[in-house]
């Protein structure tokens, strides 16, 4: 059995390993691995702290432990890890009385890949306009995530983040998240909107905005938040 392995099972001791004078290392190596999934496990907790508030520490502990058996980082950097948290989430039996949770850790994740983001300067307003617009492929920044949901989930996430503000308990919702300058912002918009932002990245300006009833204000939102970074024109 690899290390590697090992370090992810309950009770298995690598092949090969000993202590001083020959003697079994099961135990020191017991709490080597006990140390290595508190440390990956704190670190599921630190990125998803909504998750974790909404379920608590025994249930978020159990199921961030199976996640991270199940799907070890691949990377010493645990600055992204969790990516695909959120499906695991919603395929995990034990949280399917929590149905907007997998939702909720897409947002989180969103976030946090949004602060980690590369920069990338913002297109002036001027640049956009201009009267062939509507032919224009647009560029968003690489921060800008358009995130689905059945379930409010913007207001159940700022109401864990922010305990003043009040959660709706019914509806859908979809959150844009841009990062304007240097802390990522989450907002709560129309699904019309959604698609158009959605819809800037394999359609024109033109074709992506015929999918809201009123383009100004998204638009205008997508710009005051530094979103749109690079606009090219057809050949």
């Amino acid at each position: 059995m690899s290390w590697e392995s090992a370090l992810l099972t309950s009770d298995a001791t690598p092949a090969g390993l000993s202590g001083p004078r020959a003697t079994p290392a099961t135990r020191r190596f017991d709490v080597y691995r006990n140390n290595v999934m508190s440390s990956l496990v704190n670190a599921m907790r630190d990125g998803f702290i909504v998750v974790h508030r909404l379920v608590g520490e025994e249930f978020f502990a159990a199921m961030a432990t199976e996640y991270v058996r199940r799907a070890p980082p691949t990377s010493p950097c645990l600055t992204l890890f969790g990516a695909d948290f959120a499906d695991f989430i919603a395929a995990f039996p034990p949280a399917a009385s929590v149905p907007y949770l997998a939702d909720i850790a897409r947002l989180e994740y969103a976030l946090r890949r949004a602060y980690h983001a590369a920069d990338v300067a913002p297109l002036p307003a001027e640049a956009l306009a201009r009267e062939d617009i509507a032919d224009a492929r647009l560029t968003l920044a690489p921060a800008v995530r358009v995130i689905r949901s059945d379930f409010p989930i913007y207001a159940i996430w700022r109401a864990n983040i922010d305990r003043t503000k009040p959660s709706s308990s019914t509806g859908a919702q979809c959150v844009l998240v841009t990062r304007p300058d240097w802390d990522p912002i989450a907002e709560p918009i129309s699904s019309e909107d959604a698609a158009f932002v959605d819809a800037l990245a394999h359609s024109s300006f033109g074709e992506a905005a015929s999918l809201v009833p009123d383009l100004a204000p998204i638009f205008s939102r997508l710009v005051a938040r530094k979103s749109i970074t690079g606009l090219e024109m057809p050949a």
